[in-house]
């Protein structure tokens, strides 16, 4: 039966609904000064867990293809110690237990922590769970709250956060989000920026999944990459693509029999999920890039075109509700359109009406320091509905199998404020 189909591109995530006439705006906010700086590493933000050896940078994802596991992922500093999930459905009373694996890498003169992933499975849908992990003074607790059961009418929200870094903004971003009642984050790529720093530093890594901690270990984030997250470095002697990632950040894409970490899919209550990396081999499917093409800035205009030419056929013959990506550095969204009849050499380039398509989000305003893309083109076209050069996140409300509400929140200097609100149709329903 028919769901809300998300498609998540390496900084994209795929859904679709919305009508109405085609008259974009600009806001017409200007952000005032208040500067993309990183938080520095002695902050509380940052802070260790008190205890040796205590596990840090717990975070979850989905575990299998339909929403009954999660993966369970700390590390240790001092020592591997035991990779063991204690769970159930009382708080302080874990009857249950799971034993993961422990893994590690070595970057350059970085060398990691012990990385632990644990799959949890054969959980009950819409059950909260209360978890362990580490032993004796050092041990932490978390809770988590599984999806209702697969079905075109179940309610559910997402929150959908991109670029994400470690700097004030990035705190004001998580700090909002945390408040909205969402469920479930589809992360579409660049999560950290360590390889801003001097030798890609590791230590950037660890500080951003301490800071993010405070949503990653209590539900999933669905992960995307980014292109931040290659660091190909062979002037240090780092030859392969995105090690740091995929040593900490586990997907479930053999759930969904595919064979990359990179690319998978999974369902969550109504929706239907397709995580896509435009940063690694795209032959079959996936990306991190919104297709450039329909986002009408400066930055990174018409980098997604060749992924563009080889999927946006496939967007609009199976009707996918939504695209959302990050990349740039802004917030965007578009009516429903095409350019299928464009293939790079030839055709009408101009994006057309196509009640068949997907809308597009852009939403890379999570609050990296590299800044905001505030340059955009002159005049907005016809195909741009609306867009903004500031901080924020967006919430995906799935109602049923009819209707979504979907609003972007700017974080206006430190505070909150919707921004763009807009309920969608179900292109199948």
């Amino acid at each position: 039966m028919r769901r809300w189909d998300l498609l998540v591109l390496s900084q994209c995530v795929l859904l679709c609904l919305v009508s109405g006439v085609y008259s974009g705006r600009t806001s017409s906010y200007v952000r005032t000064e208040f500067p993309s700086t990183d938080i520095p590493l002695d902050s509380e933000w940052f802070a260790i867990p008190k205890g040796y050896n205590a596990p840090q940078q717990v975070h979850i994802t989905q575990g299998d293809y339909d929403g009954k596991a999660v993966i369970v992922s700390w590390v240790t500093a001092e020592e591997p110690g035991a990779s063991e999930v204690f769970y159930g459905k009382k708080e302080n009373q874990y009857d249950q237990k799971a034993e993961g694996t422990t893994t590690n890498y070595t970057f350059y003169d970085y060398k990691s922590g012990y990385i632990h992933h644990c799959l949890v499975d054969g959980l009950e849908y819409n059950t909260k769970y209360y978890y362990k992990i580490g032993s004796g003074e050092s041990a932490r607790e978390f809770w988590f709250q599984t999806p209702p059961a697969i079905d075109p009418d179940a309610s559910y929200t997402f929150g959908i956060i991109g670029d994400l870094g470690q700097t004030f903004n990035s705190l004001s971003t998580l700090q909002h989000y945390e408040k909205t009642g969402g469920q479930t984050v589809l992360f579409v790529g660049d999560l950290s920026y360590a390889d801003r720093y001097e030798h890609d530093d590791g230590i950037r890594w660890d500080s951003w999944g301490r800071l993010v901690e405070c949503s990653t270990a209590y539900q999933p984030w669905i992960w995307n990459s980014g292109n931040h997250e290659i660091e190909y470095r062979p002037d240090l002697g780092e030859t392969s693509t995105f090690k740091p990632y995929l040593h900490r950040y586990m997907t479930p894409y053999l759930a969904s029999k595919s064979s990359s970490p990179m690319w998978y899919a999974v369902r969550r209550a109504s929706a239907h999920i397709i995580v896509l990396s435009s940063y690694s081999p795209f032959g079959n499917i996936l990306f991190h890039l919104l297709l450039i093409v329909f986002v009408i800035n400066d930055a990174h205009y018409m980098e997604g075109e060749s992924m563009r030419a080889a999927f946006e056929k496939w967007f609009v013959k199976y009707k996918v509700d939504l695209v959302f990506a990050g990349h740039v550095h802004a917030y965007e969204r578009s009516y429903r359109i095409s350019n299928v009849n464009y293939n790079i050499t030839s055709g009408n380039r101009y994006p057309v009406p196509n009640k068949s398509a997907p809308v597009y989000i852009t939403v890379g305003d999570g609050g990296n320091q590299e800044g905001l893309a505030s340059r955009f083109y002159d005049p907005q076209p016809d195909y741009s509905a609306f867009r903004e050069a500031s901080y924020g996140h967006s919430i995906l409300q799935l109602k049923n199998r009819t209707h979504a509400i979907y609003q972007w929140n700017r974080n206006d200097d430190g505070k909150h404020v919707p921004a763009d609100n807009v309920v969608f149709h179900n292109q199948y329903w």
